[in-house]
């Protein structure tokens, strides 16, 4: 268990000892840096904010804070100032158009949000849509908004600590909304110390590591692992736009050569960014060999995504030991599972047949079947059961179901969802009573103490009498042809005259769109498909490129892809459909 009571006493703790270390850099570009926090600076500035949000007696409400990818330390105050006037922090990013901007509005009736925290430039801009689109999100403008890059940090003595303890919540961690409506996860201070502690001895974490974070800061991932975990350890971390990653993928690893930094990762997806995007010209003067932690998680973690990751830069100094696949979610804080640090990661390869019965059994030769990556076991107090979703009985070690977890790190709770908190964070196997349980809603099996994951059990199809997994078919599919886009497809199934039958939709490369041959495209996907997952296609959408509903973490939201397929309101390139 954690030392301390609250995050608090965890900055104030930090600022007293270590006053005038720095904790967070932010970088511009590989050597520019745009701003720095020591532990005092962090400090003040949370009282100041504090203060302010005192002031307005804004004490237990709820507080959007709100700010621009490139507004990283901005935002990092603004937190803990929210954690230091007892105010709930409702973690959102910048919207860029009026859909986001109605989307944050919807954020903020549903936490019941009174304050907002953001940036003069960010309130300028959304008076300018206003002015544009009177009608625009007019219960925004119920909200105390507060510019905290223009608060003057002399208030920092006006701070009156609050009576709080572990119990209370720090923030409202919403959902990624990858298979429905995001929700607002209840996260006390207690869960996030847990986890932070149970991240600090996975990742042997200490005072001489060093974090390079890309990812954003509002999310569960970038927020706990990327800013309170170096916090609650003691180690510096530099931060960078996830808008640089997309820009220049090959900027990230350019960072952590420069900077020697020992940790660092993010979802699947990034790691296959970087491989897609390689300038070899670049790699002369990289040296990955100080990079021993290289996390990976919030998706589907593939086996082959690694090894090509690993095979591209294994001659700068990367380590297959350095990957760390791991497992969680927002109702869990962050961290369920992950293995043991340097240790090669563990694939078994499934029978497919087998799979598609929801059985476990390996195969020798692991062409002929699916890998499934470990996301290693399970930490301290925390405890996973597989259960079967429907019977809600325990499922036999050759059998695939549901994930369900327990420990201190569970969230609270959905805010304001009593009926699906009980459904989700309340349930018992059934008929022993054993529980209560987080039910994950996605799919695996244990073996040897360790998780295998398999898929979503809202995405999971029953095709041709058999269980079908979508990201089996839509790796299969973005190999097809190259004219579609690696992690831009989305599978599901639709309704034809009462038979449910497959449909696609996948992102076509920008160079391709000029000359397009669907005709071509649409053969090669269904004759793949029919050819390794003996399925009949029956719908593919062709999409612009960059245009597929993605999470911000960068999920595939496949029911939303699903819904916009049904209303005609995805942005095609080009369909075919045999109904």
């Amino acid at each position: 268990m954690s030392k301390y009571s609250t995050l608090i006493t965890l900055l104030r703790d930090r600022a007293n000892e270590q006053p005038n270390e720095k904790i967070y850099t932010f970088l511009e570009d590989i050597k520019t840096v745009k701003g720095t926090l020591t532990y005092q600076e962090l400090e003040t500035r949370a009282r100041a904010i504090a203060a302010q949000l005192q002031s307005l007696n804004a004490g237990g409400s709820r507080a959007l804070v709100v700010y621009p990818y490139a507004g990283g330390l901005e935002f990092i105050a603004a937190f803990f100032g929210c954690l230091y006037a007892n105010v709930v922090a409702v973690t959102s990013n910048a919207p860029q158009n009026a859909a986001a901007i109605a989307k944050l509005e919807q954020r903020a009736i549903d936490s019941q949000a009174t304050v907002g925290l953001t940036t003069q430039e960010l309130i300028d801009r959304f008076q300018f849509l206003r002015v544009k689109n009177p009608e625009l999100a007019p219960k925004l403008d119920q909200i105390k908004w507060i510019a905290t890059d223009r608060l003057d940090n002399a208030i920092a003595s006006d701070w009156i600590e609050p009576h709080i303890n572990g119990d209370n919540l720090a923030f409202l961690q919403y959902t990624s909304g990858s298979t429905g409506i995001p929700k607002g996860v209840m996260v006390s201070h207690q869960n996030i110390l847990q986890n932070s502690e149970i991240i600090k001895q996975t990742f042997q974490h200490t005072s001489q590591s060093k974090g390079a974070i890309w990812l954003p800061l509002y999310h569960d991932m970038g927020l706990i692992g990327g800013v309170i975990q170096p916090l609650y350890v003691g180690f510096p971390v530099l931060l960078m736009s996830p808008i640089s990653l997309i820009q220049n993928p090959l900027r990230w690893l350019e960072i952590v050569s420069h900077h020697r930094a020992t940790t660092s990762g993010g979802p699947n997806f990034a790691y296959d960014l970087v491989c897609r995007n390689l300038n070899r010209d670049r790699l002369e003067n990289l040296d990955l060999s100080c990079w021993d932690l290289a996390f990976c998680g919030a998706e589907p973690v593939l086996a082959h995504t690694l090894e090509k990751f690993y095979q591209t830069f294994a001659a700068i100094g990367f380590r297959k030991e350095a990957f760390y696949p791991c497992y969680g979610m927002a109702e869990a804080t962050l961290f369920i599972t992950g293995g043991v640090k340097s240790e090669i990661p563990q694939v078994k390869y499934l029978d497919s047949k087998a799979l598609s019965e929801n059985k476990v059994i390996e195969v020798e030769d692991p062409e002929q079947g699916r890998s499934i990556v470990s996301c290693g076991q399970v930490w301290l107090d925390s405890k996973i059961a597989i259960v079967n979703p429907e019977t809600l009985t325990e499922c036999s070690p050759d059998e695939i179901g549901e994930i369900w977890v327990s420990g201190s790190g569970m969230g609270r709770g959905y805010w304001g969802q009593e009926q699906k908190t009980t459904e989700t964070f309340e349930a018992f196997i059934q008929p022993t009573g054993v529980g209560p349980f987080l039910r994950t809603g996605d799919l695996g099996f244990l073996a040897n103490g360790e998780l295998f994951i398999t898929g979503r059990l809202k995405d999971v199809m029953i095709l041709w009498g058999r269980y079908q997994y979508p990201q089996y078919i839509e790796q299969t599919i973005e190999k097809c042809h190259p004219a579609l886009r690696s992690n831009c497809s989305a599978v599901f199934s639709i309704q034809v005259k009462d038979e449910e039958c497959l449909a696609i939709a996948v992102e076509v490369e920008r160079t391709h769109l000029r000359n397009l041959n669907v005709r071509e495209i649409v053969t090669a996907i269904c004759q793949t498909v029919i050819q390794e997952h003996t399925i009949e296609v029956r719908a593919v959408a062709l999409l612009k490129t960059g245009t597929i509903p993605k999470t911000s973490s960068g999920k595939i939201q496949r029911s939303s892809c699903k819904a916009m397929f049904l209303e005609n309101k995805l942005d095609l390139v080009g369909q075919w459909q045999n109904f």
